[in-house]
């Protein structure tokens, strides 16, 4: 390992260098770094109160390939975010 010897630099101000380097590096990690969103997962009750429907028709968009539901056990979730993308715009 090399030796590296520093003249004319004080304590401060190699800190304030070695400060300086981690600030640029930090800003070009922050660039690219998106944190995960938690999924968030829905009943069927809260599907069908989101649309203000009955939950057969939350049991006939799932049969229809509306809505793909998840399981656990006996108990039915669905992302809420493939929920609303399931929304399709109208034309009017």
């Amino acid at each position: 390992m090399a030796t590296v010897q520093f003249i004319q630099t004080t304590p401060e101000e190699l800190q304030n260098q070695i400060n300086e380097g981690v600030k640029i590096q930090l800003n070009e990690f922050l660039k690219h770094y998106k944190p995960k969103e938690p999924n968030e997962y829905l009943t069927r009750a809260e599907v069908a109160k989101m649309f203000n429907v009955d939950l057969s028709t939350v049991h006939n968009w799932c049969k229809s390939g509306k809505l793909k539901p998840l399981g656990l056990g006996a108990r039915v979730y669905f992302l809420r975010s493939e929920v609303e993308a399931s929304l399709k715009p109208l034309n009017v």
